[in-house]
């Protein structure tokens, strides 16, 4: 074997070794990224999970099209980390929390389901479900805090993660003004979900996030306003209305 041929040999096992370790370190990333994954949303491989759906005002048994696809963009994350969902109605699903990771998505009017974690999980947040027109209904109270809905332009919605143990599934909330704002947070968390898994890690944590103009933007325009974890898990003061129309 002439220099020649002996160079490329040696060039092509060097190369075939180079290509072997950069494949070996983008697994070992990609494995890393998903056990992440799997951690935040507690969902190990083969684990099964619940999504509970709202109905749809007015309309039984009706899901709301804007739920539908936050459902949609949920199963997404669940077949990321390999696991299973088993979707329910929210009046139907009478049982507990924490054996398995729950993606609750509405309201408290349109979600009972929602309406009990509210109660249970986070007693700070109360929701106007007054179905008679009036400037504060479908408002968010927040500690002393009301966040009023702008129709259409600017609209409020909750993402929370909470866990009740350290060996305890992780309950989602996304408890919108409109139906429309619960697929805002849903794609919201699978856009950030690494960033939140980085600042909040396994702890639960509520958000107040806002929907801009989603008129003409849809649920693609989203703002965080505040982390009012602290606020959410205390009793309600008294109200202070809240005009802030920005972040």
């Amino acid at each position: 074997m002439n220099d020649d041929v002996r160079n490329i040999v040696l060039g092509v096992v060097a190369a075939g070794i180079s290509a072997a370790f950069g494949w070996l370190g983008r697994t070992q990333l990609w494995r890393r990224a998903l056990r992440r994954k799997q951690e935040f949303f507690g969902l190990p491989g083969g684990s099964e999970c619940l999504l509970v759906v709202n109905r749809e005002a007015g309309l039984d048994g009706a899901v709301h099209r804007y739920d539908v696809f936050a459902l949609l963009e949920l199963s997404s994350l669940i077949k990321d980390c390999g696991a299973h969902a088993q979707i329910i109605q929210g009046e139907l699903a009478q049982q507990g929390f924490g054996e398995r990771t729950e993606f609750c998505v509405g309201g408290p009017y349109s979600n009972r389901r929602t309406a009990a974690h509210l109660a249970s999980l986070l007693p700070g947040v109360k929701v106007d479900v007054d179905t008679e027109p009036g400037p504060h209904r479908g408002s968010f109270q927040i500690g002393a805090e009301r966040y009023t809905m702008d129709r259409g332009v600017a609209e409020y919605v909750i993402l929370a993660r909470i866990t009740v143990g350290q060996d305890s599934r992780p309950v989602f909330l996304f408890c919108g003004q409109r139906a429309i704002n619960n697929q805002a947070a849903t794609r919201y968390l699978a856009r950030n979900q690494a960033q939140l898994t980085r600042k909040h890690g396994n702890r639960s944590f509520c958000l107040l996030l806002k929907v801009v103009n989603s008129q003409a933007y849809g649920p693609d325009v989203v703002e965080l306003v505040a982390d009012v974890t602290r606020a959410a898990q205390e009793p309600v003061p008294a109200v202070r209305t809240s005009h802030r129309a920005t972040s």
